[in-house]
């Protein structure tokens, strides 16, 4: 099926094992356009193995955990606009390569409305043909923003827990149970992955070991340092405490930080992030798991900017957090 696309499936081949892709210098030409449109190296994407392994960065203590059988099952959605199609089918091919069967309830991918031809029929077709049953697409009539688009995905899922993700992640083993075990524990807890990066010119994946995820005041992601009991403690299986924007949690507490997220004009990117100050005045335990790999590409840069709108609602928020403190 993928060979009608022009992409190319098999764990071997360029990119093998999360090395560095490279380009011959007349194919270095032809990736130019495409780079700049997508902020990644999409033409090189098509070249990489939609099912190319990479590497397994887990503790030893992390492999070796066992866990219940008995676990809830899990929807994953996938938000896109606009975005390659090599890479979307990358993110599923990763997801179903690496989540136990009987874990994996469904993947939904919900279109914020793209206008790009080939993720319009080539995508339904190649995806209700290839998981026939499992993959679910979702069309935006119109342009929804990041949030809004996550509340029609989280409308059609039907797993216990609810899994929300970009459209340009690729999973590793055993990522599924921990999370899974952790909510299954206690249904409050909104889990984050421990987030490897991909280059996004030539795909290599760059290990973030021991990291938390936190924002500026300014709501931008970054990464910093575990708190210190976490480091005394000595046990890298041990979740972290933190705030990011990567969902997995009960489908019941994000149905209800979803709806409440554009409630408060929260609907768009900038929603994301604020949405974590909601989950923390709603008592979620929010926690990095370092025995859950993921790994995401990084976008290059591309012009644009913030408005003063985006500026007022991230001070409002924290206003907001302040207040609710007293």
């Amino acid at each position: 099926l993928s060979k009608s696309l022009g992409l190319i499936e098999g764990y071997g081949g360029r990119g093998k094992g999360g090395l560095p892709a490279t380009l011959s210098p007349a194919e270095e030409e032809k990736a130019k356009g495409p780079h700049e449109k997508y902020g990644y190296n999409s033409y090189l994407s098509e070249k990489i193995s939609l099912d190319r392994s990479i590497p397994d960065y887990r503790p030893t203590k992390c492999k070796e955990l066992k866990y219940s059988k008995d676990l809830p099952q899990i929807s994953i959605i996938f938000i896109f606009v606009n975005e390659a199609l090599s890479v979307i089918l990358r993110s599923v091919h990763s997801a179903v390569n690496h989540t136990p069967t009987h874990l994996l309830k469904e993947i939904i991918l919900v279109d914020d409305n793209s206008d790009e031809e080939e993720l319009k029929v080539p995508l339904e077709e190649y995806v209700h043909k290839r998981y026939p049953g499992l993959v679910k697409v979702v069309r935006n009539q119109k342009r929804e923003g990041l949030i809004r688009a996550r509340i029609e995905g989280w409308k059609v899922a039907t797993g216990q827990v609810t899994g929300f993700f970009d459209a340009h992640v690729e999973f590793t083993a055993g990522w599924a149970e921990p999370v899974l075990s952790r909510i299954q524990e206690n249904r409050k807890r909104v889990i984050l992955p421990s987030i490897d990066n991909i280059k996004q010119d030539n795909f290599e994946v760059q290990r973030y070991e021991n990291s938390a995820h936190g924002y500026s005041w300014e709501l931008w992601c970054m990464y910093i340092s575990p708190p210190k009991d976490w480091w005394d403690a000595g046990d890298p299986s041990l979740p972290i405490r933190s705030y990011n924007q990567i969902v997995i949690t009960n489908n019941l507490i994000i149905g209800l930080s979803l709806i409440l997220s554009p409630a408060l004009g929260l609907g768009t990117w900038m929603g994301l992030k604020q949405l974590w100050f909601l989950h923390r005045e709603l008592r979620s335990s929010v926690l990095v798991l370092n025995p859950e790999p993921l790994t995401h590409l990084v976008l290059e840069p591309t012009l644009g900017f913030r408005s003063l709108f985006s500026y007022m609602q991230a001070l409002l928020l924290q206003a907001f957090v302040l207040i609710m403190r007293l």
